[in-house]
């Protein structure tokens, strides 16, 4: 509770004026707040990105370039200027298709976005990764075109396999909303993980690169979850979130992102093992990335800073 009340007051004291401060200025327009040095880089990129993934100016998932731009330099900006993410370890990226399998939590979904920025804006050559998204999410005003339009692909195999076919860059969150709806009391424990993103691996021989999110945990701060709201509502959880009490408090806390990316894994094996067999490999998976938050968390001075 301490820690939670220190919170709140950095919260209304330093963190909240910052965030009027930021979507005033973005509210400004893209073209007046994006530094002409960033918007030549995200043009530069966003070229090469279209030509290895959409030579023919068309792609099968719908991505569009053009609409893209203003998606990427919005995000660009957010994981910059807003969160001030401090990326480590995009070196082992490799070339090719690869899953990037990642720790999810904060209510929404900003961990996908900023770890897709990132790999954008830091990895070289860059790379769009292609983030398997919650089917109920289709179902939602406008969020659909959105993900489409962004690159974005509901998570179903067929499409999955077909993007590690044509080489693409997969993020994948194995908690699913379990990780997404986690409480405070619960932070960066790790919920189960699906068994799917393996079975998908062996199958397509695709390297997995382990990839640690410090600072989504405390972004939106939930101090329960009401399944019984939930279920009515027939939404996947119902978070009780009290800074969503303050004045702008609808709006994420700054806190500082962290994302460390782990050397890739690559396994072997027959895809149609039991689950037993399959288990002992996503614990490797699931015990690297704690022990790459467990180091982030000891390294990090400040939940802002």
């Amino acid at each position: 509770m301490r820690h939670l009340t220190k919170l709140g007051d950095f919260a209304r004291r330093d963190a909240l004026p910052r965030a009027r401060h930021f979507w005033r200025k973005l509210e400004q327009g893209l073209d007046g707040v994006t530094p002409p040095l960033l918007r030549r880089e995200l043009d530069e990129r966003l070229r090469y990105i279209a030509h290895e993934i959409a030579p023919n100016g068309v792609d099968p998932f719908g991505w569009d370039p053009e609409y893209s731009r203003s998606v990427i330099a919005a995000t660009a900006i957010l994981s910059r200027s807003y969160f001030r993410t401090v990326v480590s370890g995009i070196e082992h990226l490799p070339r090719g298709r690869v899953l990037l399998v990642a720790n999810h939590s904060g209510q929404v979904p900003i961990d996908g976005i900023i770890i897709a920025i990132s790999v954008f804006l830091e990895a070289n050559p860059p790379r769009i990764a292609r983030a398997m998204v919650e089917k109920w999410s289709q179902t939602l005003p406008f969020v659909s075109t959105f993900f489409t339009k962004s690159g974005q692909v509901v998570g179903v195999p067929e499409n999955a396999r077909r993007l590690l076919s044509r080489g693409e860059a997969l993020l994948v969150f194995p908690e699913g909303i379990r990780g997404l709806s986690k409480t405070i009391r619960h932070r960066y424990e790790l919920a189960d993980f699906g068994l799917g993103f393996m079975r998908l691996a062996l199958e397509t021989d695709s390297p997995i690169v382990p990839v640690a999110v410090v600072g989504a945990e405390e972004q939106y701060i939930s101090v329960a979850n009401v399944k019984s709201v939930a279920k009515m509502l027939r939404i996947p959880a119902f978070p009780v979130i009290p800074q969503l009490l303050l004045p702008f408090g609808q709006l994420p806390l700054p806190t500082r992102y962290h994302l460390y990316f782990g050397e890739p894994l690559r396994f072997r094996g027959d895809p149609d093992d039991d689950d037993s067999v399959i288990e002992e490999k996503v614990w490797v998976v699931k015990a690297t990335i704690q022990s790459m938050l467990n180091q982030g968390l000891a390294a990090r001075k400040h939940v802002f800073r």
